[in-house]
């Protein structure tokens, strides 16, 4: 598996573990985790790694 920069919805969910409608309520109040590209929401793989290491509950 090729490592991504920016993940989509989807693959971020199956990356991480976490459900496609958790991660898009992150997206309303986590900043820099997420970029929009048109309609389209990805996911900062990296800054999400980093997040998920710092934090006890998503």
């Amino acid at each position: 598996m090729e490592i991504k920069y920016l993940l989509t919805i989807k693959e971020a969910a199956s990356y991480f573990g976490i459900g496609e409608k958790k991660l898009r309520a992150m997206s309303e109040y986590c900043e820099g985790l997420f970029i929009t590209n048109g309609t389209k929401l990805l996911v900062n793989r990296k800054k999400m790694e980093e997040y998920l290491d710092n934090c006890t509950t998503v």
